[in-house]
C-alpha cells in the first residue's frame, strides 16, 4: 500500500465479519495468497484516500526468481503473518471456560 487504510476482514456467514487488521502505508496485501496461487479467502474495505499497487503473481515470481535475497524477505514476511494470524485467531475463538482451555492453562503454571 502506498497511503491510506484498508480494513482486512474474515467473513463469516452472509453478514458477520470479523475485523483482522487495519494495514496502511507501508503494508503488504495477499502476499500468501499471491504465493500459492490461491483465490483470496478475505474481504479488504478501503477508505476513499487509499493508493495501493498490484503485482501481478507472475511478475512477482518472475522478480524473485532473479533476486533470491527478497525470498528470504517474503519467508520472514509470511512467517510473521502467519504467527500473527495464530494469534488473532486464538484471541477470536478463545472461551475462558472451555475446559481443554483451562487444562492446558494449568499445565502451563
Amino acid at each position: 500500500m502506498e497511503g491510506g487504510e484498508v480494513r482486512v476482514l474474515l467473513t463469516a456467514g452472509q453478514s458477520r465479519r470479523q475485523l483482522l487488521e487495519v494495514a496502511g502505508p507501508g503494508d503488504i496485501l495477499g502476499l500468501s495468497e499471491s504465493m500459492c496461487g490461491e483465490t483470496y479467502r478475505i474481504t479488504a474495505e478501503a477508505n476513499a484516500d487509499t493508493s495501493v499497487v498490484f503485482i501481478p503473481r507472475q511478475e512477482l515470481v518472475a522478480f524473485l526468481r532473479e533476486n533470491v535475497d527478497f525470498c528470504l524477505q517474503v519467508v520472514r514476511i509470511l512467517s510473521e503473518d502467519l504467527h500473527g494470524l495464530y494469534h488473532k485467531f486464538r484471541s477470536i475463538t478463545a472461551h475462558p471456560g472451555r475446559p481443554r482451555q483451562r487444562a492446558l492453562e494449568e499445565q502451563l503454571n
